[in-house]
């Protein structure tokens, strides 16, 4: 049984959805409740912070990667399209106004 709950602990989606300090909170009373001992505590401590980096870091890719998917179908230019503009702009600029001395 405590197997099954840490597993369920452990997925990627809970943990993501989670603070650090929810985590850090479940693991320390998962630890207790299973009467592990002061080793086994701190590696399955360690392993639940290791999970929740890795899934809060595929979550943020999920999130930008679906934003640019969202900002590409909306056609809106993006930061290197308007500096590119504007340094064409700039050029387009000195070549028309007299140089001022």
């Amino acid at each position: 049984m405590f197997e099954t709950i840490k597993k369920s602990l452990l997925t990627g989606v809970g943990m993501a959805l989670r603070s650090k300090s929810e985590i850090e909170e479940l693991a320390k009373e998962f630890a207790e409740q299973s009467k592990m001992s002061q080793g086994e505590a701190k590696e399955f401590l360690n392993e639940c912070q290791q999970k929740y980096e890795d899934a809060k870091e595929g979550l943020d890719k999920k999130i930008e990667t679906t934003i640019e998917k969202i900002l590409n179908k909306l056609d809106l230019p993006t930061r290197s399209d308007i500096k590119q503009l504007n340094q064409r702009i700039d050029r387009l600029t000195e070549k028309i106004e007299p140089k001022k001395q």
